[in-house]
């Protein structure tokens, strides 16, 4: 006991570094690797992403409860939250707010009546896995003025229809902007505003760790520090 003491003691002003970081992480900012391909090509495997947690809400540390709301979620946000289904932490971009009706055709997403535009349509080949390349199809989806980045992959079986569904009250609805390949609200549900962890607006770092001949780590230096949009 004494030699456990001794040694809290001697490094104290290091023991509260780490809290107060945890604290800052839990409360005001945070830093989250991009593990999957569900918002390429706007996020990519390997990014890292630096997000607000306090674009929203300011919550009691470690909890979801909501001390106090200091803006609202708009539509076009890329979010971090905790999925209603499992709590899993995901990241999505916001297409529906609280009374929208939402719903999907042929993949096109139509808001409240309106189909979203998509422009600029181009073809690439996507890698899922080494060894094994698709068809993307590109375009700019523009939301109420806030355009963005997604793709389609037209060979994969994916859900691109599906009808109109108004939003809950304190809810959002969450799509990924790789349409084909992400288990969004389409699956999950829309997602109550208590389970928001924050907006991600930039990406700190990124490191293509996966590419077409088996595991590597190769900087891509053009995406550090670049704005979400």
């Amino acid at each position: 006991m004494n030699t456990l003491l001794h040694t809290l003691k001697a490094h104290r002003g290091f023991i509260v570094f780490l809290l107060g970081l945890a604290l800052f992480r839990t409360a005001v900012a945070d830093w989250n690797p991009i593990p999957s391909a569900s918002m390429r090509p706007t996020l990519r495997e390997g990014d890292v992403v630096l997000v607000n947690r306090l674009a929203y809400d300011l919550k009691l540390p470690l909890t979801d409860v909501v001390l106090l709301p200091l803006a609202e979620p708009r539509r076009g946000d890329v979010v971090t939250f905790s999925s209603p289904a499992d709590g899993t932490r995901l990241i999505k971009r916001i297409v529906g707010l609280p009374g929208d009706r939402v719903e999907m055709r042929d993949g096109h997403l139509i808001l409240n009546g309106h189909a979203q535009a998509q422009a600029g349509a181009s073809r690439h080949g996507e890698t899922l896995t080494p060894g094994w390349v698709v068809d993307a199809l590109r375009s700019t989806e523009d939301l109420g003025g806030r355009p963005h980045a997604m793709q389609a992959l037209p060979a994969l079986h994916a859900r691109r229809d599906f009808g109109a569904i108004t939003v809950p009250a304190g809810h959002y609805f969450m799509l990924g902007d790789n349409r084909d390949l992400s288990a969004d609200s389409r699956v999950i549900g829309s997602v109550p505003r208590e389970k928001l962890i924050g907006r991600a607006h930039r990406v700190l770092v990124s490191a293509d760790w996966l590419g077409e001949d088996g595991w590597r780590l190769a900087p891509r230096f053009e995406r550090w520090a670049s704005p979400i949009l």
